[in-house]
C-alpha cells in the first residue's frame, strides 16, 4: 500500500507540473503577440561548421521577431517555467540524483554578463552557484589553469554560472601574450577533454558568448562615465582593451572553431540589445532543462498514511 500511495501521489504531481509548464509556455507566446518565435534558440544560435563571428550582426534577434516590449514580456513569462525546472533539478538531487547544469557566459567588457545574473538566473537563487573569474590568484597560479575551474563546478541539483571561465586562458592570455603560444595552443584540446568529463559526470554545459559591437561598447562605457551612480562600474582598463578589439575577435573565433563540439556546443548571442540577450540566454537554459526531462522524486513514504496521520494530529 505504501508504494501504491507513493506512486499515485507522484503521478499526480508530475501531471500538475506538466500542466504548469504548458501554461507557462502558452503565457509566453501570448505575451509577445502573434508571429513572435519562442523556440529554436539553440538551433539559431549554435556555432557549427563554417561559422564566422564577423558575419553575426550584434543588433540582430535570431529566433525572435518581436520587439523590446514583447521580449521583456516573454522574459517575464518564462520565469515561472525556469524556476519550476530549476526546483525540479534541485529536488531530484535530494533523492540521490547527481545531475546539474553549468552556464558559461563569456563576452567583452559591458556585454551584459552581470545582467544575465540579475535578470535571468536569479529566479532560483537557492540552487544557483555563481562564480566570477578574475585574474588568477597566487595560489591558483601554482596549479594547472583548469584547477580553479574544477573547484567551482556545480554540485548535484545546482545551476552553476561562470562569469568568464577557463576560456580566458585562450582569450586574454593569448591576446596579451601571457604564456608562450605553444602553451595556449594546447589548451583547446585540454578544454575539450575537460568538458567531456564534466558532461559524463552528469553536468549539462551551456556555453554562451555575448557578442557586442565595438560601437555599443563605447556607448555603454560613455554611460558609465556620464552617470555618477555608474562610476563604480567603470574601469579605465576597458578603454585600453578596446585597442585590442580585433585581436580579441580573432581569439574568440579560434575558441569557437576549436571548442564548439557536439556534446558541448557554443552559442553566440547578439548582445547589442540587452533585452534580447537576456531572453535568448533564458530560452537556451529552458531548452536545455526541458531536454533533461526532470521529474519530481517519488515520495519515500506512504502519502495516504501520512495524510491520515496529519489529519488526526
Amino acid at each position: 500500500m505504501g508504494k501504491k500511495g507513493s506512486k499515485k501521489g507522484s503521478d499526480k504531481g508530475r501531471k500538475k507540473a506538466e500542466k504548469k509548464a504548458r501554461k507557462a509556455a502558452e503565457a509566453a507566446a501570448a505575451a509577445v503577440g502573434e508571429g513572435a518565435i519562442l523556440n529554436g534558440f539553440a538551433d539559431a544560435l549554435r556555432v557549427g561548421k563554417g561559422f564566422v563571428l564577423a558575419d553575426v550582426d550584434p543588433s540582430s534577434t535570431p529566433a525572435f521577431d518581436g520587439g523590446k516590449s514583447g521580449g521583456e514580456a516573454a522574459l517575464a513569462a518564462g520565469e515561472s517555467e525556469l524556476g519550476d525546472l530549476l526546483e525540479r533539478l534541485w529536488a531530484e538531487s535530494t533523492a540521490g540524483a547527481s545531475r546539474s547544469v553549468l552556464l558559461v557566459v563569456q563576452g567583452m567588457d559591458t556585454s551584459g554578463k552581470g545582467g544575465i545574473m540579475r535578470h535571468v538566473v536569479s529566479v532560483n537563487p537557492e540552487g544557483v552557484k555563481a562564480t566570477a573569474f578574475k585574474a588568477p590568484s597566487d595560489e591558483e597560479r601554482k596549479h594547472d589553469f583548469l584547477w580553479r575551474i574544477e573547484r567551482a563546478l556545480p554540485g548535484p541539483g545546482q545551476l552553476g554560472v561562470f562569469d568568464r571561465s577557463h576560456y580566458e586562458d585562450v582569450l586574454v592570455v593569448r591576446v596579451h601574450d601571457l604564456v608562450p603560444e605553444e602553451v595556449w595552443r594546447k589548451r583547446y584540446a585540454q578544454i575539450n577533454a575537460f568538458e567531456r568529463e564534466v558532461e559524463r559526470s552528469g553536468t549539462q554545459v551551456v556555453k554562451v558568448m555575448l557578442h557586442l559591437s565595438k560601437d555599443e561598447q563605447r556607448a555603454r562605457l560613455q554611460e558609465r562615465l556620464d552617470r555618477p551612480d555608474k562610476h563604480w562600474k567603470y574601469n579605465p582598463g576597458d578603454v585600453d582593451e578596446r585597442s585590442r578589439w580585433l585581436d580579441y575577435m580573432e581569439a574568440y573565433q579560434t575558441a569557437l572553431d576549436k571548442c564548439s563540439t557536439v556534446g558541448s556546443p557554443w552559442y553566440v548571442v547578439p548582445a547589442d540589445r540587452k533585452w534580447y540577450a537576456r531572453l535568448a540566454v533564458q530560452q537556451l537554459l529552458l531548452e536545455a532543462l526541458r531536454e533533461m526531462h526532470l521529474q519530481w522524486p517519488d515520495a519515500d513514504f506512504d502519502v495516504e498514511v501520512e495524510k491520515r496521520r496529519l489529519s488526526e494530529s
